[in-house]
């Protein structure tokens, strides 16, 4: 069945991004927005938009019935829930079949299974993937999840089944500590997902987080387009992304593809879906486990897109309608190396500290191998709504050395005023000599983030402030842009050729 008119259950620019495909292939576009948004730049490349309810998410993009409710009324035929609210909620996805739609995703089963990581973990283990070694105790008493993590060993992590970033989740090093961990993982599990079903699993030390993309069709076609190192991250959270992993052995990879085809094989999965590793180790030595599935489009997407020369949310679109898949596995390689820098509304240095505001200053950097999906425009209000992510750029090279300074570069030209951004933290992470030497694991950030936070000599004086502001207006005027915030002087003095600034050394940041 060809699509007609789909519905965007999302915001920003992931709805943004799905217009644009929607647009190549002919399908008409229906957005669902906030009154926030109302004119925020994807409901306005949208075909048609409805507004369904207030700023709070739990008003509007998480309720089911109005979303319903205006499919049934614009005639849509399916429905794609991009990332975040309802993408992995199995009700949602139920609910939309059940109204007659398609939804761009997998079946509800599949995203219930994925969703328990208990459940994932038996399944897994059945399917011949690799897992960390762990337990989950059928004694769910303190004193029963108490002696599954003796059994395990420290160090070891007490886990919530229905956990996710890194909430009910604590680290153990000791036995001693196990009474207090267990207590507070569960009560964390409690309030943020209203279950306190817990397990234990050996802790892997300084590990990579190396994910595989895989997409799966109803025809029994599965493939993987290979994998995204995301091991540069805070909280759980993924920063900077990055494909081909620099750890891999093309025999590793071949190994770590098919075990995530297995993986989605085994829960009988269809449409694309991220198989999620810890990886343990170097080269043919290393050791990798099955962590979660992700069932859905991931926010990295656009680096596998520009290394593989696909493009996933139309396979994702053409999935839905009942086509097979458009390439066999052997069709499929990488060429060159892409990174995905998350550019962020936030304060790095007062602990990332979301930013709400107008954006008095906007302009996306541009260039060969250069790729901006960004869902908000010059004027913009950034609400305290939703998540802060103002774009996402990609930057695409021969190696990764290329991809590195291309990146680098493109940062130095993204120019943000009216509020703070992490653009100048982003640049001292590309920049770092351990970053430069794929010298990365989970913890990476934690350990450095003091010389990647540090201000930079004289970055409060009056001075320095006035003069970014001075060049940020001069800036503006220009074909070209820079990073320029004037809330922050330290970051605003990042400066390219021909600026009238450049010759002023000591203000560089």
């Amino acid at each position: 069945m060809r699509l007609r008119r789909l519905l965007i259950a999302n915001r920003g620019e992931i709805a943004v991004r799905i217009i644009r495909a929607c647009r190549e292939m002919g399908i008409e576009t229906v957005a669902v927005h906030s009154t926030a948004d109302a004119n925020a730049a994807f409901v306005t490349l949208a075909d048609q938009a409805h507004a369904i309810g207030p700023p709070p998410a739990t008003e509007s993009y998480l309720k089911i019935p109005a979303i319903l409710d205006v499919a049934r009324r614009t005639q849509a035929d399916a429905v794609h829930p991009g990332y975040g609210f309802l993408a992995e909620n199995a009700a949602f996805a139920a609910a939309c079949v059940d109204a007659g739609l398609i939804f761009v995703g997998p079946p509800a089963r599949a995203i219930e299974q994925m969703g328990s990581k208990l459940g994932a973990r038996d399944l897994m283990e059945r399917a011949g993937v690799p897992v960390v070694p762990g337990a989950r105790p059928a004694d769910q008493t303190e004193a029963g999840v108490k002696a599954a993590a003796l059994a395990v060993g420290v160090p070891l992590l007490v886990k919530a089944s229905a956990g996710g970033g890194g909430k009910g989740m604590r680290t153990v090093r000791d036995v001693s500590e196990l009474d207090d961990a267990i207590g507070a993982a569960r009560r964390e599990a409690l309030k943020a997902f209203g279950d306190g079903t817990l397990y234990v699993e050996r802790l892997v030390e300084r590990p990579r987080h190396v994910e595989f993309q895989v997409i799966a069709d109803s025809h029994g076609n599965a493939v993987h387009l290979f994998e995204r190192e995301c091991s540069v991250q805070r909280r759980h959270q993924k920063v900077i992304e990055e494909t081909p992993s620099p750890a891999l052995t093309p025999q590793l990879r071949a190994r770590m593809g098919e075990a995530a085809v297995a993986a989605a094989r085994a829960v009988g999965y269809e449409n694309a879906g991220t198989i999620e590793f810890l990886l343990e180790g170097d080269g043919e030595d290393a050791r990798f486990y099955f962590l979660e599935m992700n069932t859905r489009l991931q926010v990295e997407h656009p680096i596998t897109e520009e290394v593989v020369g696909v493009d996933l949310v139309r396979a994702q679109l053409a999935v839905a309608g009942g086509e097979p898949l458009p390439w066999t596995q052997a069709e499929l390689s990488q060429r060159g190396h892409a990174i995905e820098c998350r550019v962020y509304a936030e304060d790095p240095r007062q602990q990332f500290l979301p930013q709400a505001g107008k954006l008095l200053l906007y302009r996306e950097p541009y260039g060969p191998g250069i790729r901006v999906d960004g869902g908000v425009q010059q004027g913009d209000d950034v609400s305290v709504h939703y998540d802060p992510l103002l774009a996402k750029l990609v930057t695409r090279g021969e190696s990764r050395d290329a991809a590195i300074d291309r990146a680098i570069a493109a940062l130095k030209q993204f120019a943000i005023l009216g509020l703070r951004s992490n653009v100048a933290f982003l640049i001292r992470v590309l920049q770092h000599p351990r970053f430069r030497a794929g010298d990365i694991d989970t913890g990476f950030l934690d350990a450095e983030l003091p010389s990647l936070i540090a201000p930079s000599p004289d970055s409060g004086s009056p001075a320095r402030l006035h003069a970014a502001i001075a060049a940020a207006a001069w800036r503006a005027a220009q074909p070209r842009s820079r990073t320029l915030d004037a809330n922050n002087a330290d970051e605003a003095a990042t400066v390219i050729a021909r600026d009238p600034w450049e010759a002023l050394e000591g203000w560089r940041g």
